[in-house]
């Protein structure tokens, strides 16, 4: 993603504040689009901005390996959904709230890992799978102010998705496989089943 798209996209956000309503962005796109280093930005360039991760709400390890889904971890069911529009609605409703986020590192969320503060009147929410056409996703379309979509060329995100498993060590066809496995059927369910946004990035 250039750098003019985040500085317009990013006054195209913060115009819809009206310093009483907090508005809910959804941002959302294919694993390997950019993401979290495109939310990550927009924070930084819009005041009173807070990040909501889609992440932590993963379902943990036990509960995905009991329903024999701890290989596709990631997947749009692999996602309590129920929690995190619960959350959602607490947030949109103002004040100071807790939300939980996902430790990498431990391969594990952490509740309460991130303090939305009262004063953040433009929530970022960053996803996968936040535009879904698909129950469970569905129910939550109603929160968002604004919903962007992160549009990458197919060949450039096997290459990213490759690379993010080559840089973890893996030779390059076991990393070809990893991302072939779940990260490339993840891109394509969210680049097919999600509604049309307000706002279509797209990435060379």
């Amino acid at each position: 993603m250039t750098q003019p798209h985040v500085t317009q996209l990013a006054g195209q956000i913060a115009a819809l504040s009206d310093g009483r309503t907090r508005r809910m962005i959804a941002i959302a796109g294919a694993p390997g689009s950019g993401k979290s280093t495109i939310v990550a930005e927009l924070a930084k360039r819009i005041p009173g901005s807070a990040i909501v991760p889609m992440d932590g709400f993963h379902q943990d390890n036990d509960t995905l390996s009991a329903r024999g889904r701890l290989h596709r971890k990631g997947a749009p069911d692999t996602f309590d959904t129920g929690a995190m529009l619960r959350v959602l609605q607490k947030v949109a409703r103002g004040g100071a709230v807790s939300v939980p986020v996902f430790n990498r590192g431990a391969d594990a969320v952490v509740p309460d890992g991130a303090l939305i503060p009262a004063t953040a009147d433009i929530i970022l929410v960053e996803g996968n799978y936040l535009l879904l056409d698909t129950p469970g996703w569905r129910e939550m379309h109603e929160m968002w102010d604004l919903t962007v979509l992160l549009d990458v060329p197919p060949d450039e995100l096997r290459r990213r998705l490759v690379r993010r498993w080559t840089d973890h060590d893996l030779p390059p066809q076991q990393a070809l496989d990893r991302a072939a496995s779940n990260d490339l059927p993840n891109a394509q369910t969210v680049m097919t089943q999600s509604i049309v946004p307000d706002i279509r990035l797209k990435s060379a």
